[in-house]
C-alpha cells in the first residue's frame, strides 16, 4: 500500500518503466559479456559469472516477488474475510443467473456511448480517471475489500501484452494495478476493476473476477457496470454452453445486436494472438499459479461461476418476479 500509494504519484506506469529498464540492463550485461568471450581470454570464466549472475538475480527478483504477493495465496481469502458462499450450483440457477446478466447486459448496453457502426465505445482515458472511485460502494458491504483510493494505468506497451494473453497485471513491486489498452473496450473496465481487486489484497483470480463484478456493479456508473455484465455472462455463458446448450441458446437469442457485436469484436481481436507466443505465456502462468496451489491454473478463471451464481441467485428470481 506504501508503494502504491508512492506510484500513484506518477501518471505513467512505474511497473512498465522498471520492467522495461530490467530487460534493457540484462540485455546489455548479456551482450557485452558475449563481446568480451570472443575478444578476450578467460571464456569459461566469464561464461560461468554470466550465468551465476542471472540465475542470482531472477532468484532474487522471484523471492521479493514471493514476498510482496506470493504470500497473499496462503493468507486469508475473499470467500474467508467477506463469508460468503461458494457450494455447489444446478444447470436451473446457473440458468437463471445468466438470464439475469444477460438482461443486465442489454439493459446497461442501451445506456453506454456506442459509435457509427453499434459497438460500445469507451473513453479509456476517462475510465481509468474515475477508476479510484469503483470501490468506494463495495467496501462498505465488505470492509475486507477497503484500500487506498487509487486509479488504475494504462500501459504504454499494451500490444505486447496482448501478445502474451494479458488483458492486466497487477505488480506488487510498486504495487500498481496496470491495464492493456489496446483490446476491445467491452471487457475494458471489469478489467480495471478486476486489478484493482489484486491491489486490495484480493490474490486468487476467480476471487477478483467475482469482485470485479460485484464492485463495477456496485458503482453504479454505467460503464463500469456494462463491462461487468459482459464478464460475468462470459464465464456463465461458458458454463451453461456446457451445461446445457439449448438453454445457452435460448440466452443467447435474446442478447441485443449491440452486445452481440461487443461480444464478436472481443473474440475476433483476442484470435489474432493465437500464436506460439501465447502458448508459451499461457503454460509459463498457468505454472506460476499451480506454483501457488492455485490447482485449477489458467481454469480459475471460469471458477468466480459459482460465486456469481450464489450471490446473485435471489436477485435474479427477485428481478424476475418470483421472490
Amino acid at each position: 500500500r506504501v508503494m502504491a500509494a508512492f506510484a500513484s504519484k506518477f501518471e505513467f506506469s512505474l511497473a512498465e518503466l522498471l520492467i522495461g529498464i530490467f530487460a534493457v540492463c540484462t540485455a546489455g550485461y548479456i551482450l557485452a559479456t558475449l563481446v568480451l568471450l570472443i575478444v578476450c581470454p578467460g571464456r569459461l570464466q566469464r561464461l560461468y559469472t554470466l550465468v551465476l549472475r542471472l540465475l542470482a538475480a531472477g532468484l532474487a527478483v522471484y523471492a521479493l516477488f514471493c514476498l510482496l504477493w506470493g504470500t497473499s495465496y496462503y493468507g486469508d481469502s475473499f470467500l474467508d474475510a467477506s463469508g460468503l458462499e461458494s457450494g455447489e450450483i444446478s444447470t436451473e440457477q446457473l440458468e437463471t443467473v445468466t438470464v439475469y446478466f444477460a438482461d443486465l447486459l442489454n439493459r446497461y448496453g442501451r445506456e453506454v456511448e456506442r459509435g457509427e457502426s453499434g459497438q460500445y465505445a469507451a473513453d479509456r482515458a476517462a475510465l481509468l480517471a474515475r477508476s479510484d472511485e469503483v470501490f468506494k460502494t463495495a467496501e462498505e458491504e465488505f470492509p475486507c475489500l477497503e484500500g487506498a483510493d487509487i486509479r488504475a494505468k494504462g500501459v504504454h506497451f499494451s500490444r505486447v501484452t496482448s501478445y502474451l494473453d494479458f488483458t492486466g497485471f497487477f505488480f506488487p513491486f510498486t504495487g500498481e494495478a496496470n491495464v492493456n489498452t489496446d483490446f476491445p473496450p467491452s471487457l475494458f473496465a471489469s478489467t480495471v476493476a478486476h486489478e484493482l481487486s489484486h491491489q486490495r489484497g484480493v490474490a486468487k483470480e476467480q476471487e477478483a473476477n467475482f469482485v470485479a463484478v460485484l464492485a463495477s456493479l456496485r458503482s453504479g456508473d454505467a460503464d463500469f457496470c456494462y463491462s461487468a455484465a459482459v464478464l460475468a455472462y462470459v464465464h456463465l455463458g461458458n458454463a451453461l454452453y456446457s451445461a446445457d446448450h439449448a438453454a445457452w441458446e435460448r440466452v443467447y437469442g435474446t442478447l441485443s445486436d449491440g452486445v452481440k457485436r461487443d461480444l464478436a469484436l472481443n473474440n475476433a481481436y483476442w484470435r489474432q494472438f493465437e500464436t506460439p507466443v501465447q502458448s508459451v505465456s499461457n503454460t509459463v502462468y498457468e505454472g506460476f499459479l499451480h506454483s501457488y496451489d492455485q490447482t485449477l491454473g489458467l481454469k480459475s478463471y471460469g471458477a468466480c461461476v459459482d460465486l456469481l451464481v450464489n450471490y446473485y441467485y435471489d436477485t435474479a428470481l427477485a428481478h424476475f418476479g418470483f421472490a
